[in-house]
């Protein structure tokens, strides 16, 4: 007799991991597949959309007489550091963090080349940092006359990046990754819209709260901070996007893409 419990009910609701598995694969083949001009305009969306997350933040710093440390403030803020990635990801535009796990499927299921890889990740990469700066400019001229943030806001945001040494960027870059490659598992494993907005802002909240180095975002917050803070210089910009970036290639590919990747292959879930 079929078994109609609470338990087959849930697992009923459930996406098989194999099945989640061959849809990550098959999205990444077509990403890798895509053409150029499509590949960089939908990344520079991707950079400009998830510069209101920063922006959101720097506001909500201004407003708020909390600060960093405070409880309330700091789930304000990652809530509000949220915000840019459920844009980003929910439009289905292009996000490096995203296929650093995404993109690593169909090469190590031998259905893509290293090079088709290497090709996606800098196309998106661009697009993305190209967006970001564009965003950052144009709120930075527009900032004066809006009054809804200070510089002195941005500059705290900023900070909160680039003041640790290059270990710490390194290391925690490693752990926004993993976190980045988890967002898009979990999501291709979630049934429905409203699913999918939770997991996104639990995980980008988390790193959000955390303060890790995302390349993409913090490619905006840490040039808010160079362009209104004097103690924020192009050479502390350059080595955050730098060491965040491989940070994140390394937790995005290898501690989800080729763990979950091998762990299904041979017979998980």
């Amino acid at each position: 007799m079929e078994d109609s419990g609470p338990e087959a009910t849930v697992a009923g609701d459930q996406t098989p991991t194999p099945d989640v598995l061959k849809s990550l694969i098959e999205t990444g083949q077509h990403e890798i597949e895509r053409e150029t001009t499509g590949l960089l305009l939908s990344g520079f969306s991707a950079g400009l959309d998830i510069g209101f997350g920063p922006l959101l933040m720097a506001v909500l710093l201004t407003l708020t007489d909390g600060g960093y440390g405070d409880i309330g403030t700091e789930l304000l803020l990652a809530s509000a550091y949220a915000v840019g990635f459920i844009f980003v990801i929910i439009a289905r535009s292009e996000l490096f963090t995203e296929h650093t796990t995404l993109a690593v499927m169909p090469v190590l299921d031998n259905r893509a080349s290293i090079g088709g890889l290497a090709r996606l990740w800098g196309l998106v990469w661009v697009g993305n940092i190209v967006g970001g700066v564009v965003f950052t400019a144009f709120i930075v001229t527009l900032m004066p006359n809006l009054g809804v943030a200070t510089p002195e806001a941005f500059g705290t945001i900023a900070h909160k990046l680039v003041d640790h040494d290059l270990k710490w960027l390194f290391v925690a870059g490693i752990l926004a990754g993993w976190l980045m490659g988890l967002l898009a598992w979990l999501i291709t494993a979630a049934q429905e819209t409203t699913s999918r907005l939770l997991i996104i802002w639990l995980v980008t909240a988390s790193i959000g709260i955390l303060h890790l180095p995302h390349s993409i975002a913090g490619n905006i917050e840490v040039l808010f901070g160079v362009f209104v803070s004097p103690r924020v210089s192009v050479l502390d910009y350059v080595a955050f996007l730098v060491l965040a970036t491989v940070g994140n290639a390394i937790g995005g590919g290898i501690f989800v893409g080729v763990l979950k990747y091998g762990h299904v292959v041979r017979g998980g879930g």
